[in-house]
């Protein structure tokens, strides 16, 4: 069976603007075509593109996504590298989990810094995002 690249995109959920990029960033390969020049996928370009997605879903760079990609390519590897980019990815989300707690509360804490009906002039929400030194801590 083949799809064509409206195909794909509805059976995954990826645009066709960014299955083009993918093809041109060599994540997919080029797709074969017709004699009109239509591109046509198969299956395995399917579940590649389902890989693919499942990553970006995952927050994964494009780079690892090619490291992935490539180690798929050799089933009979050790798998120390594909748990190496997980461990790598975790850490990169923890941190932006951090940074976004630490965001939570600056912001919890502007916004509940105006009480009662003051003029714009007054306002201390206005003031704390104008000026970077009246947050209490770095975010």
């Amino acid at each position: 069976m083949d799809f064509s690249i409206g195909e794909l995109s509805r059976h995954t959920g990826v645009k066709v603007p960014t299955i083009r990029y993918y093809e041109k960033e060599g994540l997919l390969e080029a797709p074969l075509r017709t004699e009109g020049n239509q591109r046509r996928y198969r299956q395995s370009d399917l579940d590649r593109l389902g890989f693919i997605r499942h990553c970006r879903d995952l927050g994964l760079p494009m780079e690892a996504i090619r490291d992935l990609i490539e180690l798929s390519q050799h089933p009979d590897k050790p798998c120390e590298a594909a748990d190496r980019i997980a461990v790598q990815q975790l850490e990169a989300v923890r941190q932006r989990i951090a940074h976004l707690k630490k965001l939570e509360a600056e912001l919890k804490r502007i916004a509940a810094s105006c009480k009662g009906p003051h003029t714009v002039t007054e306002c201390n929400v206005l003031k704390a995002f104008g000026d970077h030194r009246l947050c209490r801590e770095e975010h």
